[in-house]
Order: C-alpha cells, then sequence, then structure tokens
C-alpha cells in the first residue's frame, strides 16, 4: 500500500528547495501522485519533510566510550590521544560490546534524523566476523550503512591479515539490502608500503574505494615525508588508494597541491568539524576541499544537524566568506556518496529516488523559502525537531518512537555493556 505524507512543506538541499504539496511512496521509493483512497495517508501539518541525512564518517563503537574513566595520564598530543584513549577502547570491544554500541548509536542516529552511517571500525581482539555484527546490528535499529574494518600494522602482521580479510570477506558475502562494504584503513602512519599495496589490490579486485583517516594530525604527515619523501596525498596516490570510490576522513593538515590530488583523483573528502575541534589537530581547510566534499562526525555521535551547523560557525569564524549554503552542499552530497555506493538515488524527494525520509516539526517564525532554506537549517534546525523518521519506505520512527525495536532494551544493555568494556579497558 502506497503512503502519503500530506498537509505538510517539502524541503530538498541540492538543489536547496521549498514547496508545498503531498510525497507519495510506494515500494521504497518516492512516487508521483497516485490515488488518494489507496494510500495511507500521514498528517505533517505544520511539518517539514527532508531526504534523511548521511553521517559520512563514523566510528560506532565510540558510543560506549561517553563518560568512560580518564586515561592513566592526560594525553600531550594527538598520537597519545590515540595510544592512551582510543587504541586501548578498541582492543577491549568483543562481539557483545560491538553489537551494543552498533545497535544504540544507530538509534541516537535515527532520532537525529541520520538515516545513513558510514563507520570505520576497529577491534583487534575480535575482528573475524565483527563486520557482520556492525552491519546487522545497524540494520536491525533501521538504518542503512557503509562498514569497513581498520587494517593497520600497528598490531602486527596476524592481525594486519586478519583486517584484509575481514574486508574481503564481507564484501564479497554481503547480501544485505541496507549495508555495503569497503575497504578499510587506519591512516598513512601505521601503513607499511607493502599494506597499502595489498589494499589497493583488494580495492581493484573487489570494485571498492578505501575509507582511510588522511592528515588528521601533522604527526601523519611528517610520518609520511619520512617513509616516503611525500606528503601523505602524494604516498597515497602513488600506492593506488584514492580514487572516485575512496573516502578521505579529516584532511586538517592538507597543503594545496594536496587538495589538488585528491580533487583530481575524485576521492571523496570529509570533513569532520567537531572531532577535529575537540581533538586540537587544527582547522581543516574545508572551504577548498571541492566538489567531491561531505561531513562527518567521528564518532562524536550521529546528529548531522550539529555537525552541519558547528562546521558552518568554525568557517565563519576563519571567514566572512563562508555561506550556509556550501554546508547544506556538504549534506546533500553525503547523501550522494552513499547512493553511489549503493548505486540507488538518495537524497531527493522527486520521483524514483529511494524513500530515506524524516519529518521535522517546525513551524518558522519567518518566511521559509528555496533561497532562504539554507540559513534557516544553520540558525534553527536541530535534532529535537525529529518526529519521523523511513529508511526504504518503512517506518522506523512515528511519532517520535521507534516502530520495531525495543529501545529501552537496547539502551539498558548499553549501559551494561559499557561498564565492562570500561573494566577491560582498566586492566590493559
Amino acid at each position: 500500500m502506497a503512503t502519503v505524507l500530506a498537509g505538510g512543506r517539502l524541503a530538498c538541499l541540492n538543489p536547496l528547495e521549498v514547496q508545498t504539496g503531498e510525497l507519495w511512496v510506494e515500494h521504497g521509493l518516492i512516487r508521483g501522485e497516485g490515488d488518494i483512497s489507496q494510500a495511507e495517508p500521514v498528517d505533517c501539518s505544520g511539518c517539514l519533510v527532508v531526504p534523511g541525512n548521511a553521517c559520512a564518517h563514523t566510528h560506532l563503537y565510540s558510543t560506549l566510550a561517553r563518560g568512560m574513566p580518564a586515561p592513566p595520564r592526560a594525553p600531550r598530543n594527538f598520537p597519545e590521544i590515540l595510544e592512551l584513549v582510543w587504541w586501548r577502547l578498541d582492543r577491549a570491544l568483543d562481539e557483545h560490546s560491538i553489537r551494543s554500541s552498533a545497535l544504540v548509536g544507530t538509534l541516537d542516529a535515527l532520532r537525529s534524523g541520520t538515516t545513513s552511517l558510514v563507520d570505520h571500525h576497529a577491534s583487534p581482539e575480535w575482528i573475524d566476523g565483527s563486520l557482520d555484527v556492525l552491519a546487522d546490528s545497524i540494520g536491525e535499529a533501521g538504518a542503512r550503512s557503509i562498514v569497513c574494518y581498520e587494517v593497520t600494522d600497528r598490531g602486527g602482521p596476524a592481525r594486519r591479515d586478519a583486517g584484509l580479510r575481514e574486508n574481503e570477506r564481507f564484501i564479497r558475502d554481503n547480501a544485505r539490502p541496507l549495508a555495503r562494504g569497503m575497504v578499510g584503513a587506519h591512516a598513512s602512519f601505521t601503513l607499511e608500503d607493502g599494506t597499502l599495496d595489498a589494499l589497493a589490490s583488494m580495492s581493484g579486485r573487489t570494485g571498492t574505494g578505501v575509507h582511510i583517516h588522511v592528515a588528521e594530525d601533522v604527526f601523519d604527515e611528517e610520518d609520511s615525508l619520512r617513509r616516503s619523501g611525500k606528503r601523505v596525498a602524494g604516498r597515497l596516490q602513488s600506492a593506488g588508494i584514492l580514487g572516485d570510490s575512496s573516502i578521505a576522513a579529516h584532511g586538517v593538515h592538507l597543503q594545496p597541491g594536496e587538495l589538488e590530488t585528491l580533487r583530481s583523483s575524485r576521492t571523496w573528502l570529509v570533513h569532520n568539524c567537531r572531532s577535529n575541534m575537540n581533538n586540537s589537530v587544527g582547522r581543516a581547510p574545508v572551504l577548498h576541499f571541492g566538489a567531491r566534499s561531505a561531513l562527518g562526525t567521528d564518532g562524536i555521535d550521529g546528529d548531522m544537524f550539529a555537525e552541519s551547523r558547528t562546521a558552518y560557525f568554525r568557517a565563519r569564524e576563519d571567514s566572512l566568506g563562508a555561506h550556509a549554503e556550501q554546508f547544506t552542499d556538504f549534506l546533500a552530497r553525503g547523501a550522494q556518496l552513499v547512493g553511489n555506493a549503493f548505486g540507488l538515488p538518495l537524497g531527493s524527494l522527486q520521483p524514483g529516488a529511494v524513500a530515506d525520509v524524516v519529518v521535522l516539526e517546525y513551524e518558522p517564525p519567518t518566511p521559509l523559502t528555496s533561497d532562504n532554506l539554507a540559513w534557516h537549517w544553520m540558525f534553527a534546525f536541530d535534532a529535537g525537531m525529529v518526529r519521523d523518521v523511513m529508511v526504504g519506505g518503512e517506518w522506523v520512527i512515528r511519532n517520535r518512537a521507534f516502530v520495531a525495536v525495543d529501545e529501552e532494551k537496547i539502551r539498558a544493555e548499553a549501559r551494561e555493556q559499557a561498564r565492562q568494556l570500561w573494566q577491560r579497558m582498566e586492566s590493559l
């Protein structure tokens, strides 16, 4: 049976457009108008109907890090943040904590109007099958995902090879309608030349891109120069890692020539503003990222309203040349990135697009038009407006309640899993 969302306004980010009308959904897709007597009506009076947001780089395992005990000593720089915090956390992950963090992190994302998550996973003590647990949990919660395992040399050859196998196995065997796989890699500074070659070869065999952290901290650039005489983008380009299906996350310390290398290779660049601020790694040259750029949260949460607004205001602090439309464009491109991986049109309300849709309760205090939608977005929109969420034509949230999962049970389990995870971290 078709569903018709009636009585509200429809808003898209690419192109920026606001119009009054009905949105028809049938067989998982947005369609043209039909016979109202043959459709389930959903009253959207006083609401704005928008495509679901996409988070183009995240780490769902960090959901269970919120409020965790402090590290043995205060980190003095970014490498120490990794060593004392995140690499202790990922070593303590097991099957149950992977599942719980993915489930509860996805619930939070969906409540924020984010329907697609591009996850970059690491659990060096529990690698085999980790992507199945991750993708199944995200799908159980109701979201769309692209997942990969973070290959690195920091744990030795056995773990490196296990990570390579996990990526290729998942890409080859996955048949989930809401999940896709990529080749995952940590960062240039934890990858030997031979491992980069193996990652590039797998990318070619599987027809998928590589998802990797790039120049998040100046240390990554310094290490690449020591190893190869090239800055990070040059090293990755020479290794065959870059390309139109690959994702370079962060890019904080990319120089103009490196940005051109990434742009000319058509690699996706993903800005993670709040994470960069939290880790004090610097200010990314985000206004020069180019046309294939998107926004991620790096595991802070799944709230792309908060991420886009922070990114806008941070850029505006640097330059009055930053405009709201640039950051709604970033969000629109995130949906394009995910849509490319699925081979489906996402991020649109046009007939034929996939029905990943969010209903926002928003009665604007001023006129809302196609010309000023981006400014309403940056100065007003937040996750608290999310009333309903649909993914692939199926309701995930209706009237602020999850349709098919027990949210209270999932959150209670997450608290217990976090307690156990923190105990294991303390023993490392």
